[in-house]
């Protein structure tokens, strides 16, 4: 109720300003400078003046109303700016009685610092830009609930100058990443998010439906089908930084719609992609934040490379005490009753390896760590292992913190061999395994046309800003996370 009183006294002062022959809602306005602008290029002692005229814009965020003289402070993109206006000298002063905080205000006036030193407008004149409605959260304790943060993002950005510099640095390090790629020679490209099929990863998806081709789609959980087919049309190095969605869980590190970085380059190998995504991460961290080391789950994480590497057998030896390149299928299964580890797959030797990895080790790697040699179970897309373990693959998952940092594999290009692994893909999913890939003709048709030698590379964008800037939500680095409805 009483939110809807003040709703109905802002409206009443809305009525008021338009009976007054004002627009409350002009069509646009020409700022000659920004906040934070002002405050590098003008340094005044206190009580000092300048002559230059500056205009700025922005929303009132404070607001002391002290009779014949008014301080305020409007914020815009860039930063804060205290606005005093004067009954003596400013135009239209009378009606600031109908401006509240949350209003946006165009100000244009002189500069000077305040006895405390504080750079501050003198305005001439001032233009309401826009009447708000509702009110903003209590000025001092700004928006606290951390659920409200993530509903109402609007709001979090305003009130909280921290989440708003995570999500500029979010921008940056897109654009390094992006910058990290052309320079190597890559091209950034587009492929298909809805499909007809899904594939590329064991994720289950979400299904939509065309009306006029009467069947259903799928959104995608990875591009990886697609991007390959660019490989066999010719292109060598392709990129895209994508929206992926995979109809699972929500925690600290899931979120159903989220963003990936794919990339796939001819004639490589998933050592190749071992050297891009350490060189990618010490890159980015270098030129967003000039520094490789960072605080995450409070401890200090160094991604300079190079990364170490450790096989998967390895791991497990060092972290679970078992030897399990020596174990049969009935041993694991015992050690994973024993330790009761959660398993739903089917009964194999890789299926237990991986489970027993990532109950027992996937939480032991500080900073950057590969992961490699997995078993073949894992995936229906990657090369055996060249040293003859048919029980393996070329793959890897870099690890930090307890959290898996991206994917990669020495692409799979026989097609004999691809056809007999989707083929099984298709078996268990008809055996109810709801996040194996369904058979894709058309993928296979352009791998028997013939795809190079390849090394392809997935990485949680998400994550890799939860890692550089501390966060241990994914819904801190998202602007709006997937929520359910109130």
């Amino acid at each position: 109720m009483a939110q809807d009183h003040l709703v109905q006294e802002r409206i009443k002062k809305l009525t008021d300003l338009q009976n007054e022959g004002v627009n409350p809602y002009p069509h646009s306005y020409t700022p000659t400078h920004l906040a934070k602008d002002v405050k590098e290029k003008y340094t005044l002692a206190p009580e000092e003046k300048s002559d230059d005229v500056v205009c700025v814009a922005g929303r009132v965020v404070l607001l002391r109303r002290m009779g014949k003289a008014t301080f305020l402070t409007i914020q815009d993109s860039t930063s804060r700016l205290q606005v005093y206006l004067r009954k003596d000298d400013t135009k239209d002063y009378p009606l600031l009685k109908k401006i509240d905080i949350g209003d946006f205000l165009g100000v244009q006036g002189s500069l000077f610092a305040t006895k405390m030193g504080e750079l501050t407008v003198y305005a001439s004149e001032f233009t309401v830009l826009t009447k708000s409605i509702k009110s903003l959260p209590e000025k001092y304790h700004g928006l606290q609930d951390q659920e409200l943060k993530y509903r109402k993002r609007h709001l979090d950005l305003i009130m909280n100058q921290e989440s708003k510099h995570i999500f500029e640095q979010r921008l940056r390090i897109m654009q390094a990443i992006r910058s990290f790629f052309v320079k190597r020679g890559f091209l950034e490209v587009e492929t298909p998010i809805l499909q007809t099929l899904y594939g590329g990863a064991a994720a289950k998806p979400f299904i939509t439906h065309h009306n006029d081709l009467k069947m259903d789609m799928y959104l995608r959980i990875s591009p990886e089908l697609y991007l390959k087919r660019l490989l066999v049309g010719g292109f060598d190095k392709v990129f895209e930084i994508n929206k992926n969605f995979r109809n699972e869980g929500i925690d600290t590190t899931h979120n159903p719609e989220f963003t990936m970085l794919e990339c796939y380059q001819s004639y490589a190998d998933y050592n190749d992609m071992m050297e891009i995504m350490e060189g990618l991460y010490d890159y980015v961290a270098r030129e967003v934040f000039g520094t490789t080391v960072f605080t995450f789950k409070g401890q200090e994480v160094d991604v300079a490379k190079p990364w170490k590497r450790v096989t998967m057998l390895d791991s497990i030896k060092e972290h679970a005490g078992i030897d399990a390149s020596s174990m049969s299928v009935e041993d694991l299964l015992a050690f994973i009753r024993k330790e009761h580890i959660d398993f739903d797959k089917e009964e194999s030797w890789g299926n237990c390896v991986a489970a027993i990895f990532e109950e027992c080790c996937e939480d032991k790697y500080v900073n950057p760590t590969f992961i490699i040699d997995h078993p073949i179970e894992t995936t229906p897309l990657c090369k055996p292992l060249r040293s003859g373990d048919t029980r393996l693959v070329e793959r890897f998952e870099p690890f930090s913190c307890g959290m898996e940092l991206g994917n990669a594999y020495t692409e799979l290009n026989d097609p004999v061999l691809q056809r007999q692994l989707l083929e099984d893909q298709q078996r268990q999913l008809t055996a109810g395994d709801d996040e194996a890939n369904p058979l894709d003709e058309e993928f296979l048709d352009a791998i028997e046309t013939g795809m190079p030698p390849a090394g392809g590379l997935g990485i949680g964008i998400d994550r890799m800003i939860m890692l550089l800037t501390g966060k241990e939500s994914i819904r801190d680095v998202i602007f709006f996370p997937t929520m359910k409805p109130e």
